[in-house]
């Protein structure tokens, strides 16, 4: 089988297509799987470094507020449009795929387009409870929808080939153990809260949690609290921790990044971030409460669509960013841990949304396409 996958942008549309390379690779071994997407995108050096062939091509989208810059963009944009038809015709003459899969982002919409109309067999995959643009038009013309979530299925307009098959996450989530973790960072019978904002770091998030970080040590919580603040967040954090009186010690660790997030998803009573498809579906899997904070700066306001479905599940607490305030959070936090075994029942009521098989049923219908 030859396999070309498209997708773009973001870790969320990126990861989710490596996981999907993987699983092809892992049920048919002689699989030759190759990647389009941008060179300048995040998705060539994370599909270079996990070994792919990559193909280039650049793809932009249109910026809908229409400032001197961005009109200047538009136009680049409506270039590269221009010239992706010959491009995509390239791509499939060299790679020669008996497969075409779509995982988001604007780079996959010009590649499955042009493999669908070959009769070469084609496939999306939705992350999102709000489906991207991209995908919303691709689903008329593909062989297969695949969608992360129920509440996809009709916004993608063609359920009739639309199966579930929720997000893949990353393996290393089902080989923790609760007690190990809990026990390596020595968290006893105290509420363990983990809390970050993304690679780059959220502001708002980083100035609500230093509120909230602030409150514990001032009131002596029994709470370990983990904080990752982000590339950016690094200054600003220290800095709101001379201002508000608060120190990374016994019950605060504080870090730029996570780099071991499945151990202590393990350890962790609650979660407070934002809600992107791939964080909510490592939540599910490991039955995580959580308090999520929507990014308002992402296409189609996804990630609020995302984090209502756990908010309905009583899976999770949700704050817009427009009411999200430091004592906003405590109070939130406060009542949370006020509930005996609120915590817990929320796990739980996250874990009955999880799709540990995700994977598998996006081979088995792959497979099934192909036969």
């Amino acid at each position: 089988m030859r396999v070309l996958i498209a997708a773009g942008g973001t870790a969320g549309h990126i990861n989710p297509a490596l996981a999907i390379a993987g699983a092809i690779r892992k049920g048919d071994p002689a699989a030759e799987i190759h990647f389009a997407g941008r060179r300048e995108g995040m998705e060539y050096g994370l599909v270079t470094k996990a070994g792919y062939p990559f193909h280039h091509i650049e793809i932009n989208g249109f910026q809908r507020k229409l400032t001197p810059k961005n009109i200047g963009r538009n136009l680049v944009a409506v270039w590269h449009l221009a010239i992706s038809g010959p491009r995509c015709a390239a791509i499939l003459r060299e790679v020669k795929p008996d497969l075409v899969i779509g995982c988001g982002g604007y780079v996959s919409g010009p590649i499955v387009r042009a493999a669908a109309r070959k009769g070469i067999h084609t496939a999306i995959h939705e992350q999102n409870a709000f489906p991207g643009v991209t995908n919303k038009l691709l689903a008329k013309e593909v062989d297969l929808v695949m969608a992360a979530s129920e509440a996809a299925v009709e916004k993608l307009g063609a359920p009739g080939k639309t199966i579930v098959v929720g997000n893949p996450v990353r393996p290393e989530l089902f080989e923790q153990d609760r007690a190990a973790a809990r026990a390596k960072l020595d968290a006893g019978d105290k509420t363990v809260i983990l809390s970050f904002g993304g690679s780059l770091g959220a502001r708002r998030i980083n100035e609500v949690v230093a509120d909230l970080c602030a409150w514990e040590q001032k009131t002596q919580q029994k709470i370990l609290h983990l904080h990752a603040t982000g590339s950016r967040g690094v200054e600003l954090f220290r800095n709101l921790g001379k201002e508000k009186g608060f120190a990374p010690g016994k019950n605060l660790v504080v870090r730029e990044y996570i780099d071991n997030m499945p151990e202590l998803l393990a350890a962790a009573d609650l979660v407070i971030s934002r809600s992107g498809a791939l964080t909510l579906a490592e939540l599910e899997v490991m039955g995580r409460a959580a308090v999520l904070v929507p990014s308002p700066n992402v296409a189609e306001n996804h990630q609020y669509y995302n984090a209502m479905e756990l908010q309905h599940a009583g899976a999770a607490v949700v704050i817009e960013e427009k009411d999200l305030t430091g004592d906003k959070l405590i109070e939130t936090v406060k009542k949370l841990m006020s509930e005996p075994g609120r915590l817990a029942e929320m796990g739980r009521n996250a874990k009955t949304l999880g799709r540990p098989d995700s994977l598998d049923l996006i081979w088995a219908a792959l497979k099934k396409l192909c036969a």
